[in-house]
């Protein structure tokens, strides 16, 4: 375990060093923010019906996407892909690590620095200047930053399957280009899920995506009542579990057919 916590905080510290591109990023993220809070604005004007969600709870939902933008599994290590495509994998086998577990950390250490380094500054500017609400209560508050753990995890869980599957792949560009499109829509990161027509919900409710921004954005306003919450952490949970498990089980299958040519 102590190696697994070193490689962790090496990546991160690794991983902390990109403070430029952070500022960017917070830049680019408060601008989507505000562009797509004045879209939904001319949305619920511009009809009466009634909605899912309330214009303030959406405009919730948009800051916390925003902020939570790097938890989303839509990029993958590129080290450990080339490692894959040119054969230096090898290298990872050799040592006294599980290479599944090895994948998982730093797939994690990836998802938690950009988060960490944006989400501060992103719900501060939200909350003084653009209507980021906060959480319905405290106890909801903390429900929501539990949730965001599991998100971490279920998020690392997806990243680490799409790494392995490059094993079975010549270039692994076409489930790279699909993921990203994936991980926006079935989040809750475009439109928050609430939204989308009724017919869709049965299967947008038991997908693993929504359990990476959708439910931690539900508990923190409110429409997931307090009492109902671990039943939705039960659902991230249940995902991270069979994500894990068929991630573990995928890499033996992989490692067993692996072959390298040439010395």
């Amino acid at each position: 375990m102590n190696g697994y916590l070193a490689i962790l905080k090496i990546r991160m510290k690794a991983l902390f060093q990109y403070r430029a591109a952070a500022l960017a990023a917070i830049m680019n993220q408060l601008f989507w923010g505000i562009l797509m809070t004045m879209i939904f604005r001319a949305f619920f004007s511009s009809t009466s019906a009634s909605h899912p969600i309330s214009l303030s709870q959406s405009i919730t939902f948009i800051w916390l996407s925003q902020a939570l933008l790097q938890l989303l599994p839509w990029t993958i290590d590129k080290e450990l892909e080339s490692q894959v495509k040119n054969g230096n994998v090898v290298y990872e086998l050799i040592r006294p690590l599980n290479l599944y577990t090895l994948w998982f950390v730093r797939s994690l250490a990836m998802r938690l620095v950009p988060t960490i380094t944006r989400c501060l500054p992103i719900f501060l500017f939200a909350g003084w200047f653009f209507e980021l609400q906060p959480p319905i209560s405290w106890n909801a508050g903390v429900l929501f930053c539990l949730s965001v753990i599991f998100s971490f995890f279920l998020s690392s869980a997806i990243t680490t399957l799409v790494i392995i599957s490059l094993f079975w792949t010549i270039s692994g560009e076409g489930i790279q280009r699909l993921l990203p499109h994936f991980s926006l829509l079935l989040s809750g990161m475009t439109i928050p899920l609430p939204l989308f027509p009724q017919w869709m919900q049965p299967f947008l409710n038991i997908q693993p995506f929504r359990g990476i921004l959708d439910i931690p954005c539900r508990i923190y306003t409110g429409i997931i009542p307090e009492a109902d919450v671990w039943i939705y952490i039960g659902f991230q949970l249940a995902w991270i579990v069979g994500l894990v498990l068929f991630g573990q089980w995928l890499m033996k299958r992989a490692t067993r057919r692996f072959v390298i040519q040439g010395g």
